[in-house]
């Protein structure tokens, strides 16, 4: 599907046809299953979403990061395609696939560290998450479960209480997993220990290191599980040596070091994972979001001694590494490589970073900009002196104006404070700067 790569409005957003499409859907689809933009798709190429009533929109969120090698993707339709003519599904328990084996390989190769590694595979990042604890659980004969503040992981039952914010992903939905722990995170813009941007990490680890020496016991830990970059919590990029110092801290003492990459893996933050830019290797490393290329597909990928102690039987599920999505994973992994995108995400992303603090000169309510690669956000403010957070009914206004003139953006953030960019890696230049033109208008417009 060759869609043209431009942005075009042709109806007031939502259009006639869409508002129509959500008159049904409230009749069939439950309020608890929010949509965050009041249009339906009909097609999409690239950076280009094309709704119902023939808008063009330019897609700064991609499916949250789902799309790292664009929408529909050539190399990936035609992947999944010709597996679709072989196989859709035996379960990988009854008969296995190639597919599944080969992806395997692929990612064991991929992840960090110079040592034996296994992959499994399961359908949703949440999935991986889970299953990443019941293996550090099962391999260490501990229960502790160390997280952070901000965090995201997900919304099935332990994921659920592994993130952080309350509304609208915890609310009402308790009681919570047990033994799970919570840190804070080394937010460089809003150090949680009143520490300066350069002190964050130092004041942030040892804190850190003492809650878990004396109100939880090494001994008892089995995991720390942590976001290189956190996604849904507002993109905050760590203070530098929190991460490493934390991971450190871990194989001292026997705890396994858990990397959640489901939205800062392949390719999103400039590196396949974005751990590699924290110096550390992880133990066990989740992904999900852009593996698949818009197949749902996730992974567990860790050292072999941790994924080989769960005996047999103990880890999958009737869908997981179904040979479909494994097809296509392969596909997107072969498309990262061939068109060098993770060289590209980094060029783009140092633009995109550049063209955001020339927005921040203009504009006194983005108070942070922050990021890597392609992953960048900035941080609205009503008070840069005390970062008191933009309310989020303004925050609000902006990604509504910025949809009516063709531009898809999201929002995120504990204080639901915060734009995050999510282009495709694929995205042509000057569509990322009208786009990004496009988005200042509507924080002028909304805060003027």
């Amino acid at each position: 599907m060759d869609i043209p790569q431009e942005r075009k409005v042709v109806t007031e957003i939502p259009g006639p046809r869409s508002r129509e499409w959500f008159a049904r859907r409230a009749a069939a689809v439950p309020q608890g299953v929010a949509n965050i933009h009041p249009i339906v798709t009909a097609r999409a190429s690239g950076a280009i979403i094309e709704d119902v009533d023939g808008n063009r929109l330019i897609d700064f969120a991609t499916g949250i990061a789902v799309l790292n090698v664009g929408h529909t993707s050539p190399a990936v339709v035609s992947a999944a395609r010709r597996q679709l003519e072989l196989d859709t599904h035996t379960c990988f328990h009854v008969t296995a696939n190639e597919p599944y084996i080969a992806l395997a390989e692929r990612l064991n190769a991929l992840a960090p560290g110079a040592f034996p590694k296994r992959t499994m595979f399961a359908n949703s990042g949440a999935e991986a998450v889970e299953n990443a604890i019941k293996i550090a659980r099962y391999a260490t004969k501990r229960t502790g479960v160390v997280t952070f503040d901000h965090a995201f992981h997900g919304r099935t039952l332990l994921a659920m209480s592994l993130t952080a914010k309350v509304m609208p992903y915890k609310q009402g939905f308790g009681p919570f997993a047990p033994e799970v722990y919570r840190l804070p995170f080394a937010y460089p813009y809003r150090c949680p220990t009143g520490g300066t941007e350069q002190t964050c990490a130092e004041s942030c680890l040892a804190y850190a290191i003492d809650e878990m020496h004396k109100h939880i016991g090494e001994e008892n830990i089995a995991c720390v599980i942590l976001e290189p970059i956190q996604g849904e919590g507002g993109f905050i990029v760590p203070a530098p040596e929190f991460v490493k110092g934390i991971a450190d801290y871990c194989a001292e003492h026997g705890i396994v070091f858990i990397a959640d990459e489901i939205q800062s893996g392949m390719g999103r933050a400039g590196r396949w994972f974005a751990i590699e830019d924290e110096g550390v290797v992880p133990d066990i490393v989740t992904s999900a979001k852009s593996l698949g290329g818009g197949l749902p597909i996730s992974a567990v990928t860790g050292r072999a001694e941790l994924m080989d102690a769960v005996h047999p039987g103990g880890l999958g599920g009737t869908y997981g590494g179904n040979p479909v999505a494994a097809a296509a994973a392969l596909a997107v992994l072969d498309q990262i490589e061939s068109e060098g995108l993770l060289e590209r995400s980094r060029t783009l992303g140092a633009h995109l970073l550049e063209r955001l603090r020339e927005m921040q000169r203009r504009h006194e309510v983005i108070g942070d900009v922050r990021g890597r690669g392609m992953m960048t956000a900035i941080e609205l403010v009503a008070d840069r002196g005390t970062k008191e957070p933009l309310d989020p009914a303004t925050g609000t206004r902006i990604v509504q104006e910025a949809l009516r003139n063709g531009v898809v953006v999201l929002k995120a953030g504990t204080y639901d404070n915060v734009i995050r960019l999510l282009p495709p890696l694929t995205i042509d230049e000057g569509l990322l700067d009208e786009g990004l033109e496009v988005l200042e208008l509507a924080i002028a417009t909304a805060t003027g």
